[in-house]
C-alpha cells in the first residue's frame, strides 16, 4: 500500500441539540451560522456546556443575535473574566441570508429558533431554524403518529 495523506477528522461533532424546538415548531427551513464566541465560551463548548433550550435568535439592526442560550463557566475560568452565561451572541451570516430571514420572520407566526450547534472544521456553528409555531392538537397528532409507527415496527418485527 501506497503511503498517503490520512483523511483527518473533521470533527462535525455536536455540541447540543434542541429537542424542544421541533416538538414545539414546525421547522420549514435550516441555515447555518457562524458565532462570535468568548475564549471562556469555546472552552465551555469543548466541555459540552450549553443549554440551547431557551435560546431564539433575534435580527436587531440587520444583524442576528443568539438570544437566551445559557454557556455555563468552566471553574477553571480565569479570574480576570468575568463570565456572563446568557449574553447575546452575534451570528454570522451573509447579507443576503440576513435580508431573506427579515422578509421571512415579518410574516405572521415566524420565529428564528436555534436547533443544533456543532464543530465543522474546528469551528463552532449553531443550526438555525426557520420556524411556525405548533397548536395543541398539531402537537399531540405527532406525538400519535409517533406511537403508531414504533407499535408498527414492532409488529413487523415480531410477524
Amino acid at each position: 500500500m501506497a503511503k498517503g495523506k490520512q483523511k483527518k477528522n473533521d470533527g462535525g461533532s455536536t455540541i447540543a441539540l434542541n429537542k424542544k424546538a421541533g416538538h414545539e415548531y414546525f421547522i420549514e427551513q435550516r441555515i447555518e451560522a457562524g458565532l462570535v464566541l468568548e475564549g471562556w465560551e469555546v472552552k465551555s463548548l469543548r466541555a459540552g456546556r450549553i443549554q440551547l433550550k431557551e435560546g431564539y435568535v433575534k435580527i436587531l439592526h440587520s444583524e442576528a443575535f443568539l438570544i437566551g442560550a445559557h454557556i455555563s463557566a468552566l471553574a477553571a475560568a480565569s479570574t480576570h473574566v468575568n463570565p456572563d452565561p446568557t449574553r447575546s451572541r452575534k451570528l454570522l451570516l451573509k447579507r443576503s441570508e440576513i435580508n431573506r430571514l427579515i422578509g421571512q420572520t415579518e410574516r405572521a407566526g415566524y420565529t428564528l429558533v436555534p436547533t443544533a450547534m456543532y464543530w465543522k472544521r474546528g469551528n463552532a456553528k449553531l443550526e438555525i431554524g426557520l420556524a411556525k409555531g405548533k397548536k395543541q392538537h398539531d402537537k399531540r397528532d405527532t406525538e400519535k403518529d409517533r406511537d403508531w409507527q414504533r407499535d408498527k415496527e414492532r409488529l413487523f418485527k415480531t410477524g
